[in-house]
C-alpha cells in the first residue's frame, strides 16, 4: 500500500474537511444528520479539547476518526494520512481511549495488552507491555483477572491498550467519567507525560475544570458543527462579565447606590460580590460606589469567567436544527 506525503505533518496531526455524517432512518429511529460539513484541524503535539453536550457529534466524530463508521462525505487526514487512500496507516496512527468499559473479564491486563498489540499486528519484539503496565500504574495487577480490578484500574487499563501500538495520536473520551480524584490525578499526570513526549492528545470531558487546565486548544460543537474554536485561555475572555468581590469591614449598609448594569449578591461569609460587564462599567465605578455607601474595605479581589460559563453562553444560545449523535 502506497504511503502519501506527510507535507502537513508538522503543523497538524488531524486534518478534516466538509466532514457529513447522516444516519439512516431505521424501525425504531428517525434518520438524523450527525455532522453537519465540519472542518478542523488539530495541531501535532497539542493537547486539544473536543467540548459540547450530549448528542453534540463528538462520538460520531471520533468513531469516524478511528475507523469505525463510515463517513457520509468529507476529507479526514490521521497524521498526514487520507482515511480514504491509505487507512491502514491512519488508524495505526491513533489511539481511542473509549467511554465503554469493553474488555474480556478473564484476561489479565498483561494479556489483554498483548493481544491487542497482536491485534494491530505489533511485533513481539516491538512490544512494550511491561512499560505500559507502569505508565498505567498497573505493574503491581498485571496477572490479576481484569474482573477482580475497581471500575479505575479498568479505565487505566483501556488507556493501555490504546497505546500498545504506539500511536502519535491519542483520544481520550470521557477518561475519568467514574475515577475518583486520585486516580484522575495519575491519568492526568500520565497524559502530560505522553504529551511531552510528542504525542497529541485529543480530550473530550463533562468535567469542564479539566479541559480548562489541561487543553492548549478547545472546539466547542454543538448539533453537528463547530461554533467556536480558539486557544483556550481566548475563549475564556471572550465572556465580558467579571465579578469583584469585596470583604468589608464591618456590617455592610442594606442599600448601596449602584452604577447600571452592576448586581450585588451578599455572601453568606459577610463579602459582596458585584457582578458587572467590563465593556460597559469599570471597577473603579464599582469602588467609588462602595465608597460612598461609607464602606470601608478590608480586602478586595476579582473572579474571572470559568470555562464552563463559556459552554453554557454559546451551547443555549443557539437554536436546536436536529439531533445529533
Amino acid at each position: 500500500m502506497s504511503s502519501e506525503p506527510r507535507s502537513t505533518l508538522a503543523a497538524n496531526a488531524i486534518e478534516i474537511e466538509g466532514l457529513r455524517k447522516t444516519y439512516a432512518p431505521t424501525r425504531t429511529t428517525a434518520g438524523h444528520e450527525a455532522l453537519k460539513g465540519i472542518d478542523l484541524n488539530i495541531p501535532a503535539g497539542s493537547i486539544f479539547g473536543l467540548l459540547g453536550p450530549n448528542g453534540a457529534g463528538k462520538s460520531t466524530m471520533i468513531n469516524i476518526m478511528a475507523g469505525l463508521v463510515r463517513k457520509s462525505a468529507g476529507k479526514v487526514r490521521i497524521w498526514g494520512f487520507d482515511q480514504d487512500v491509505n487507512p491502514r496507516q491512519s488508524r495505526a496512527a491513533i489511539g481511542v481511549m473509549p467511554q465503554e468499559l469493553n474488555m474480556d473479564p478473564f484476561f489479565t491486563p498483561r494479556t489483554a495488552l498483548e493481544v491487542q498489540a497482536g491485534l494491530y499486528g505489533v511485533p513481539a519484539a516491538q512490544r512494550r507491555t511491561e512499560e505500559i503496565l507502569e505508565i498505567i500504574g498497573l505493574l503491581d495487577k498485571a496477572d490479576a483477572h481484569a474482573r477482580s480490578l475497581s471500575g479505575g484500574m479498568k479505565r487505566r487499563l483501556l488507556l493501555g491498550k490504546a497505546l500498545v501500538h504506539h500511536p502519535q495520536i491519542l483520544v481520550l473520551d470521557e477518561p475519568t467519567a467514574g475515577v475518583d480524584i486520585e486516580l484522575r490525578q495519575m491519568l492526568w499526570q500520565n497524559v502530560r507525560k505522553l504529551n511531552e513526549r510528542g504525542m497529541t492528545i485529543i480530550l473530550t470531558t463533562h468535567y469542564l475544570e479539566e479541559a480548562e487546565a489541561m487543553c492548549d486548544e478547545i472546539a466547542i460543537i454543538n448539533h453537528g458543527e463547530v461554533i467556536v474554536r480558539d486557544r483556550t485561555e481566548a475563549l475564556v475572555a471572550r465572556m465580558d462579565g467579571k465579578t469583584l468581590v469585596i470583604v468589608p469591614d464591618g456590617q455592610a449598609p442594606s442599600h448601596i447606590a449602584l452604577p447600571a448594569g452592576v448586581a450585588l449578591d451578599r455572601r453568606r461569609d459577610g463579602t459582596l460580590a458585584f457582578s458587572y460587564n467590563r465593556r460597559e462599567t469599570s471597577a473603579n465605578a464599582v469602588l467609588d460606589a462602595v465608597r460612598a455607601a461609607g464602606i470601608t474595605i478590608r480586602d478586595v479581589a476579582t473572579e474571572e469567567p470559568h470555562l464552563e460559563d463559556v459552554f453554557v453562553a454559546l451551547t443555549t444560545s443557539r437554536p436546536a436544527s436536529g439531533e445529533a449523535a
